[in-house]
């Protein structure tokens, strides 16, 4: 029995990823966890999303197989099994169930929806969930195809996440563990060491987006007054309960580790027939000029299949503007990033430098090959002349210039990435080493 519930948060508070260890606690006492409860990003330019976006995904039953510690909740161990018997709960009790957690749980402003079913949606909605935006019907078109029952409140756009949440078969993954503080500390100031946090992320090999070492400046605990203390990513159950050791925090009420798609590049869309806004590309073009607008952004231009995109490294990418700003015309580029409407900009996720202009400045006017004098210029675009030879040339002497950019892959600060945007570090590449020493 697989049980989805989207769109129970908002910018005010809450998380949906609470609420599904709410309902771990309540099926479990009777159920089993089948495989890792799941935390399903989808299309991060969605322009009603909340904040990242995420849809949870359960799976229940009667455990077979490895059994799992994937967390806890109040003192109560959790465990999830590989597999699953035969046996299905009643779907109609599992929602009557999780109704009152829904409605404990969820935000005023929010429009929640749950589905649970014992077969999944089609993979093709997970694909359209992640990269494109989908009508309700269209999701609901697909939970009546098999046969699935939801619940909802109010627009109960939740519904579509859920649906596509479901529908996720991983080609790629990572995991996430999530603490959460007491509920009589949500909306206070959150106590941690940050040092301890830098510790794990030097000693964890796996883990990922967690320290940013430039800054010194952790990037794991969030600023909302969510439940959530951090979120600990890696590649490793095993890496990832280490962390947990070696972090010190005030008190957590709950933990648990999450199967995610977040770190995987699953939004970007390869070789697109067309661009249209609020979804995220992989784009390649020539560097065409670039300029500084208020606010501490660098816009770019470059020439695609598509004509001119514009391409935006905004303020809080911090010193990934750098790159820009050392872009020359001529470069040719590949860019990650959403396409926004207004204003029309590709916001860089991540770039590759597939090309580099020679570039060159000049040093000298040109030295005239009969007496060895440097020539003098008769005016400017009208070249250079020897007073005593009256020998002309149109050129100054050149050099060709020193370019720090390097061919390669850049990423903004880890405080900057988006959910999904896969890390360097998990692709196994690094930024060369220039640009790392110029931004320090």
């Amino acid at each position: 029995m697989y049980v989805a519930v989207d769109d129970t948060d908002s910018v005010n508070g809450n998380c949906t990823t609470f609420l599904a260890t709410e309902i771990i606690d309540e099926l479990c006492g009777d159920m089993d966890l089948i495989g890792y409860p799941r935390l399903v990003r989808l299309n991060p330019a969605t322009p009603w999303k909340t904040r990242g976006n995420g849809s949870l995904v359960m799976r229940f039953g009667k455990g077979k197989g490895v059994r799992t510690h994937i967390g806890n909740i109040e003192g109560k161990d959790i465990f999830c099994f590989e597999r699953s018997e035969r046996y299905e709960p009643d779907e109609d009790s599992v929602i009557q169930r999780i109704i009152p957690l829904i409605e404990k749980n969820s935000e005023p402003d929010s429009d929640p929806g749950l589905v649970v079913s014992r077969k999944k949606p089609a993979q093709s909605m997970y694909w359209k969930g992640v990269r494109t935006i989908i009508e309700k019907k269209e999701a609901e078109d697909e939970l009546e195809r098999i046969g699935a029952s939801k619940y909802e409140v109010r627009n109960g756009r939740g519904i579509i996440g859920a649906t596509c949440g479901m529908a996720w078969r991983p080609k790629d993954s990572t995991l996430e563990l999530l603490t959460y503080r007491p509920r009589e500390r949500w909306g206070t100031e959150r106590v941690f060491d940050p040092l301890s946090i830098k510790e794990a992320d030097d000693n964890l090999l796996s883990t990922f987006n967690s320290w940013e070492e430039r800054a010194r400046k952790v990037t794991m605990v969030p600023s909302t007054p969510c439940p959530i203390m951090y979120g600990f990513r890696g590649d490793n159950r095993l890496d990832l309960m280490k962390g947990k050791e070696i972090i010190k925090s005030e008190p957590v009420g709950r933990w648990m580790i999450f199967l995610t798609n977040q770190g995987t590049d699953d939004h970007i869309i390869h070789g697109p027939e067309e661009l249209i806004p609020d979804r995220s590309y992989y784009l390649e073009g020539r560097v065409v000029g670039s300029r500084h607008i208020p606010g501490g952004h660098v816009l770019t231009d470059m020439q695609t299949r598509f004509g001119k995109v514009t391409v935006g490294a905004y303020e809080p990418s911090k010193e990934f503007r750098y790159l820009f700003d050392n872009l020359s015309e001529g470069d040719v580029i590949g860019v990650m990033g959403e396409l926004r409407n207004e204003p029309r900009t590709l916001n860089a996720e991540k770039v590759k430098v597939l090309r580099i202009a020679e570039r060159f400045e000049k040093i000298s006017n040109p030295v005239c090959c009969g007496c060895g004098r440097t020539m003098e210029s008769t005016g400017k675009g009208k070249g250079y002349r020897c007073r005593k030879c009256h020998t002309s040339s149109s050129e100054p002497q050149m050099v060709r210039s020193v370019r720090w950019v390097r061919e390669g892959w850049y990423e903004p600060p880890a405080a900057a990435r988006r959910h999904l945007s896969k890390p360097l570090k998990r692709m196994g590449m690094e930024q060369p080493i220039e640009f790392v020493n110029k931004r320090i």
